[in-house]
C-alpha cells in the first residue's frame, strides 16, 4: 500500500483518480476547497485546502508520500482583447504557483519514498493552437515546462509526468457541454467521436503513479480522443 496526495479531489478527474487509487488499496488524501466532500471509503480521507493560502500545513500526511497529483484547474475562454493582465495573473496563481507551493511542501516526504511519482495537468490547447485559449495555454504551457525541468532535477529519485487532455465531461466543462447540440459538436471534433470521461484520464494518471510506469518521466502525454494528432 502506498500513500498518495491528490490536490483537487472533490470532483472530476481528481476525484476519479482518488477513487481508483483507494479502490486499489492505497491510502489517499484528497483536498477540497469550496465544495466540501466526505468519503465513506476507509482508504480515502478528505481535507480542506486553499492553494492561495500562504500558511497551509500538510503535517498530517504520512512520513513518506509515494505520489502527488495536482489537478485544480479553470477553463477561462475569451477573446484575447477582453482579458486583463490581472486575469492572467490569477490563472497563473492557481495553475502554476499553486502547484509550486504544494510541490515544495510535499517534496521532503516524497524523497522518503522508494518509488515516488508526480502527475501534473496541461491541456491539448498548449501544443494545438486554439482560438480564445490564450490564458489557459499560457499557464498550462508553464506547467509543461515545469514538468520537464522537475523531471530532470529530481531524476532518478522522483518521476514527473504531465497529462494533456482535451475536453472532458466534468463539472468544470459543463458550460461548454450543457446542451445536446454542444455535446454532439464537441464529440464530432474528436476522431474517436466522443467526449472524454474522467476515468479515461484517471486510468493513465494511476498508471503513471505506479511502479509499472517506472521507466517513464519528463513526458507530456496527450489523452484527447486523437484531437491533437489526427484529422479524419
Amino acid at each position: 500500500m502506498a500513500n498518495y496526495l491528490i490536490i483537487g479531489a472533490s470532483s472530476g478527474i481528481g476525484q476519479a483518480i482518488a477513487l481508483q487509487l483507494a479502490e486499489a488499496g492505497h491510502q489517499v488524501f484528497g483536498s477540497f476547497n469550496e465544495k466540501e466532500i466526505h468519503s465513506e471509503h476507509p482508504f480515502l480521507k478528505y481535507f480542506r485546502l486553499n492553494v492561495f493560502d500562504e500558511g497551509f500545513s500538510l503535517d498530517f500526511l504520512q512520513e513518506a508520500i509515494s505520489g502527488l497529483v495536482y489537478s485544480p484547474g479553470s477553463i477561462n475562454l475569451r477573446s484575447f482583447e477582453r482579458i486583463k493582465s490581472t486575469d492572467f495573473i490569477d490563472d497563473f496563481q492557481l495553475q502554476v504557483i499553486g502547484a509550486v507551493k504544494i510541490l515544495q511542501a510535499v517534496l521532503p516526504k516524497m524523497k522518503k519514498s522508494e518509488h515516488a511519482s508526480i502527475v501534473l495537468f496541461s491541456t491539448v490547447a498548449v501544443q494545438t493552437g486554439l482560438p480564445f485559449h490564450t490564458m489557459v495555454s499560457a499557464s498550462k504551457g508553464a506547467i509543461e515546462g515545469l514538468t520537464k525541468a522537475l523531471a530532470a532535477e529530481y531524476a532518478p529519485k522522483i518521476r514527473v509526468n504531465c497529462i494533456a487532455p482535451s475536453i472532458k465531461d466534468t463539472p468544470l466543462a459543463n458550460p461548454f457541454l450543457n446542451t445536446e447540440q454542444k455535446r454532439d459538436a464537441s464529440a464530432q471534433r474528436h476522431p474517436l467521436k466522443r467526449i472524454g470521461k474522467p476515468d479515461d484520464i484517471a486510468h493513465l494518471a494511476t498508471f503513471l503513479l505506479s511502479e509499472k510506469a517506472g521507466w517513464i518521466t519528463g513526458q507530456v502525454i496527450h489523452v484527447d480522443g486523437g484531437f491533437s494528432s489526427l484529422r479524419v
